[in-house]
């Protein structure tokens, strides 16, 4: 009898002990996106499965609230606020959408999962030292555009002229043309540039710089861009352009792609979210780069376009699409 008694006194005592044990935190981020959830599949993939690596489980200890853009950047500032309201630990983002997650809040930490040139865009104070609220991975935008010339001038030797397609609101906009008329001038090309705002835009746009007789399509990195990269490749091939840009392009039919490894970089994303809900400031996080970039070669397209891709470059291909 003494013997049960004892036992049921240990066990209460381990009752009370786990009642009275505080609950595990749960951290919440919110996601400011620029696009769809469908557009960004592999990169949410990515985030999550890093999330996961470093011991957050949704639903467990971790909650992410979710807003989506649908490709429409004017819906970026209330959605930014809404989000704001919500008093998130962290905002993770990417593209145009971490300028406005900036205007919006000077105290939340804000992860740029990936931005292009953030310290000339004015994102950062520098890449070193960030010194506000905003961390995370940036790219050289002009440097990935002006590389781009390279690679489809090197497909075709003969090529005289190039139509570009870019965003209309990219903030980077002056900065990237500039670098790829240095680049043209070098090849002796001629630059045709087409500015859309949105989808509806792009055929029209498309169809413009055909009939400016452009050689070959090269398109920009945006996120609107890279959501609508299946029409953009089906319309280049309908006015029979060759067309180079980021991954999603020679994914969906285009004939070349480069560009940075976006999935990564969204993975990387998850191990700034880390450092932050670890107690890390932002202001002394310094802003990674890219050191994963892809080349992408799509002999499909090739065939279909009756282009000939030299041997060399097929060799440096990261990616062959048969």
């Amino acid at each position: 009898m003494t013997r049960t008694i004892r036992v049921l006194a240990v066990l209460a005592g381990v009752l009370l002990a786990a009642s009275e044990a505080p609950a595990q935190r749960v951290y919440r981020i919110g996601l400011l996106g620029v696009a769809s959830p469908a557009t960004y599949a592999r990169q949410l993939e990515a985030f999550r499965g890093g999330l996961r690596e470093l011991g957050y489980v949704e639903g467990k200890n971790l909650a992410i609230e979710f807003r989506w853009a649908d490709h429409d950047v004017s819906r970026l500032p209330a959605l930014a606020s809404e989000l704001v309201q919500l008093k998130p630990d962290v905002i993770v983002t990417s593209g145009p959408g971490t300028a406005y997650a900036k205007r919006a809040t000077s105290t939340i930490p804000i992860v740029m999962a990936a931005a292009g040139d953030a310290e000339k865009s004015g994102l950062v104070a520098s890449l070193a030292h960030p010194g506000g609220n905003v961390t995370g991975s940036s790219f050289f935008l002009r440097e990935l555009n002006a590389k781009r010339l390279e690679l489809i001038k090197e497909a075709l030797p003969r090529l005289r002229r190039v139509g570009v397609l870019i965003h209309a609101d990219s903030p980077t906009k002056a900065a990237i043309l500039g670098a790829m008329q240095d680049a043209a001038r070098a090849m002796k090309l001629e630059l045709h540039v087409a500015e859309i705002r949105g989808a509806v835009d792009l055929e029209e746009a498309i169809a413009a710089l055909a009939k400016g007789r452009a050689g070959a399509l090269a398109i920009t990195d945006h996120t609107v861009l890279v959501a609508e990269a299946g029409r953009i490749t089906e319309s280049a091939r309908k006015h029979g352009l060759p067309s180079i840009g980021f991954a999603e392009i020679a994914r969906s039919g285009g004939l070349l792609a480069y560009g940075v490894d976006f999935p990564d970089l969204w993975r990387r994303a998850a191990g700034y979210v880390d450092k932050i809900l670890k107690g890390a400031k932002p202001a002394d996080l310094p802003v990674q780069q890219p050191t994963k970039f892809e080349l992408i070669v799509n002999l499909k397209a090739a065939q279909a376009l009756g282009v000939a891709i030299p041997r060399s470059l097929q060799a440096r291909a990261d990616q062959t699409i048969e």
